[in-house]
């Protein structure tokens, strides 16, 4: 016989909110670029007022820079890479938990959905954004060689990396839509942010539906510890 006692803690959320980003890849217009793999991404969120940004995930290949050989291939997410690797702003401070927002590098995506949560301080504001480069993606604008210059795309980039941006407050229920805010160009050891050329084509479908929700955290129920002893025939 068996006995004994097994302790549990609901973990609270009241008072809690998290936004979850929301992305729809176009996995049919992924295959038609040269290497037909997922497109490589960044998730970050800005304070308005103070402009102090933080991560929210990166795929694994621009996160650790695993670019076959190339530390950094800053053309492949610009803006992403201006403000976390060069200007170091990830390090985030945890001045109150409630505030903090957890930076994530994961594997790039290959599914259909993907959606990601980061925890904010109730009603607070922030700018979130999105920044994709689908790596081989060229057309006339942006061919893998220039026919007159005999200029190859040394990164493989094609079309340049996009720019998406939604502003929300932090109220539970609450869902927001992206708005396409331009291309991000990495040049001569700058970046620059430009409205999206005429050039642009297929890139603006790959992400085709995007938008945050913004949630309470659901409730767990966590084992603390078990207590008891067992008896048997003497």
């Amino acid at each position: 016989m068996i006995g004994g006692i097994i302790i549990f803690e609901i973990i609270v959320t009241l008072g809690r909110t998290q936004v979850q980003v929301n992305i729809h890849q176009n996995k049919e217009l992924i295959y038609l670029s040269t290497f037909a793999e997922p497109p490589q991404f960044a998730v970050w969120l800005e304070d308005p007022e103070t402009h102090r940004c933080v991560n929210v995930f990166v795929t694994h290949r621009a996160g650790v820079g695993d670019w076959e050989g190339k530390s950094n291939v800053p053309v492949a997410l610009p803006r992403w890479f201006e403000l976390f690797k060069v200007s170091g702003m990830d390090q985030v401070v945890k001045e109150k938990e409630d505030e903090s927002v957890a930076a994530i590098t994961g594997a790039t995506p290959k599914e259909d959905y993907f959606s990601v949560r980061a925890e904010v301080k109730p009603g607070s504001k922030w700018i979130c954004w999105v920044e994709m480069n689908l790596a081989g993606d060229y057309n006339d604008a942006y061919p893998e060689q220039d026919v007159e210059s005999k200029e190859v795309d040394e990164f493989s980039n094609g079309q340049p990396a996009l720019l998406y941006r939604a502003d929300i407050v932090a109220t539970e229920g609450q869902t927001f839509e992206f708005t396409l805010a331009g291309e991000s160009l990495w040049k001569n050891g700058e970046t620059s942010i430009e409205p999206v050329s005429e050039g642009v084509t297929t890139a603006k479908e790959v992400f085709d539906k995007m938008n945050i929700e913004v949630i309470r955290p659901k409730p767990k129920l966590v084992n603390l510890h078990k207590t008891g002893k067992q008896e048997g025939n003497r």
